[in-house]
């Protein structure tokens, strides 16, 4: 077997890992009372929480010695096979900033709004109501105006901060992805299209910062996604096990290979941590975006515009990483585009 042929079989055998089963990122805590159901952290020690995780394990070192052998090339060809070229690529990064200010403000402002904490599940007690939803409100409207965009970031990291002490760690670090939304708009700022280009110049980012954005917000996401194959799944068959009885997503059956719930839920949480670990390691996140957004999407036709709302950050950071990549000649693109593109000027990524 050659080489080319190898790979082409471990590509396929990485996209049926990710995509089945599909319900892995359906949030039950969204849509199921969780109260009940605590967590259960040693049953990880146990099996078969002991076999999902090391499994896991054993999928991400695969994918990793694959991405090793390719020496960091996506098996999924980007956007310059299409003909862009670094300064297509550089102005599609000056909206980068745009794009995921309006994906994480929508539910910010939503979500503060109705009282909750980063999402649905995330009730706030009736004097933290007032000053964290709106703080979300302020910090939404930061984002998706661009001005004082740099001090949101810092306002909603202190949010997120003190949500662990008011509705607890678990559901802080269930939305890490918020924490990378806040790093990352503390390194790179909202970028040309914002009004802090125009009024605020002084709270432009340094290059260097710009350069260390995406990637926080990469590593945040997939945390956020490992942690809750852990809360939702592997240490928490019980709370899975009641939400499928409520909801019927185990959808193997219709496929002609049924499995009991015990083992979709093995299954859901296996694939799920696998995912999160490979975003945090950043191995082949084309492949493992495109082979997971489908199964995002299902969903939305039971659960409706709640989980529209909450996965909007989800969606725009996949969106993105579509794009961008940690080549230096995407960083270069990625720096001139954030800090160059709608003033003309030349920009030294690595200043």
């Amino acid at each position: 077997m050659t080489r080319a042929t190898l790979t082409r079989v471990l590509a396929l055998g990485i996209a049926l890992v990710l995509a089945c089963p599909g319900v892995v990122l359906a949030h039950e805590k969204w849509f199921y009372d969780a109260k009940p159901f605590p967590t259960d952290w040693l049953a990880l020690l146990r099996f078969p929480g002991l076999l999902a995780v090391a499994v896991a394990l054993a999928a991400t070192v695969v994918v990793w010695l694959l991405w090793r052998a390719r020496r960091g090339r996506e098996l999924i060809p980007g956007p310059e096979v299409l003909g862009a070229t670094e300064a297509g690529r550089a102005r599609f990064f000056s909206l980068v900033p745009l794009i995921l200010g309006i994906h994480i403000a929508v539910p910010l402002i939503v979500l503060g709004i109705t009282g909750v904490l980063f999402s649905p599940n995330n009730a706030l007690p009736a004097h933290w109501f007032y000053w964290l939803g709106t703080a979300e409100i302020g910090v939404g409207l930061c984002f998706l105006y661009g001005g004082l965009t740099r001090v949101g970031a810092f306002v909603l990291a202190a949010v997120w901060l003190v949500g662990v002490g008011v509705v607890g760690l678990e559901p802080m670090l269930e939305n890490l992805h918020v924490l990378g939304f806040a790093a990352f708009f503390a390194l790179a700022g909202r970028g040309p299209y914002a009004i802090d280009r125009l009024l605020f110049p002084m709270l432009e980012p340094s290059p260097l910062l710009v350069r260390r954005a995406m990637v926080s917000l990469r590593i945040a996401t997939g945390g956020a996604l490992a942690m809750v194959a852990f809360t939702e799944k592997l240490a928490n068959p019980a709370l899975a096990r009641a939400f499928l009885q409520h909801h019927a997503l185990n959808f193997t059956p219709w496929l002609g290979i049924p499995m009991s719930d015990d083992l979709f839920i093995l299954c859901a949480g296996t694939t799920e941590l696998t995912i999160g670990l490979c975003l945090i390691f950043g191995l082949f996140p084309r492949l493992v975006i495109l082979t997971s957004w489908l199964f995002i999407n299902m969903t939305l036709t039971i659960f409706n515009w709640v989980e529209l709302v909450g996965h909007l950050p989800l969606y725009g950071v996949m969106g993105i990483l579509l794009i961008w990549t940690p080549r230096e000649e995407d960083q270069r693109a990625w720096v001139s585009g954030v800090l160059g593109a709608a003033t003309g000027r030349t920009v030294d990524p690595q200043a």
